[in-house]
């Protein structure tokens, strides 16, 4: 596990490493499990790039705030996009260990987290600090990678959460809905 999420990534961000785009399948279920955002906020945790914050804000109409621990990132999410007009907000912040009423916003009617998952140390922790921010009736959002899609010589195969991290992710939540993309899985999970 990564002992400092911001010294690990901070040097890739500021390196010009980049992730995997949201695709156009990504596009159409976040359109079908989120709905239109009518100015309600949103949290994008991890928001690397800003793509998953600019499209809820854009193109859903939500309130969005994306955080990331890394400086670079945030600094690569502020200044991609149209910059006029209405902008989603940016701030670097550990969601794992930061204090979350640095957040604009007291609950969130949608919390996103897109290929982070796999990178957090104390998932229970993690999955509590996300049901105290979201607002009743909200969805949690995580899009991730299950390492069972590999084989298991497969050197990438580590970057996907194990059946045991699936279980710890879904167990305490009373709705949840699965959608399948190739390697990745969407999860809508609602309290």
């Amino acid at each position: 596990m990564i002992a400092s999420p911001a010294a690990y990534w901070e040097p890739l961000w500021a390196a010009g490493r980049r992730y995997r785009q949201i695709t156009d399948t990504e596009v159409q279920l976040l359109a079908e499990h989120l709905g239109p955002g009518r100015g309600r906020p949103a949290l994008d945790v991890g928001c690397g790039d800003g793509s998953l914050t600019r499209h809820l804000h854009d193109r859903l109409g939500y309130r969005t705030t994306g955080i990331d621990c890394a400086p670079s990132a945030i600094d690569l999410a502020a200044h991609t996009g149209p910059g006029t007009g209405d902008q989603p907000r940016y701030q670097v912040m550990d969601f794992a260990t930061a204090d979350l009423s640095t957040l604009p916003d007291p609950a969130y009617a949608v919390i996103t987290c897109r290929l982070v998952v796999r990178f957090i140390t104390d998932k229970d922790a993690f999955v509590d600090r996300v049901r105290q921010l979201l607002a009743p009736g909200g969805t949690f959002w995580v899009v991730t990678e299950l390492a069972d899609r590999r084989a298991d010589d497969d050197p990438l195969k580590s970057l996907g959460i194990t059946a045991a991290d699936v279980e710890l992710l879904t167990s305490r939540w009373s709705t949840v809905k699965v959608v399948d993309l190739d390697r990745l899985a969407c999860f809508a999970l609602h309290p």
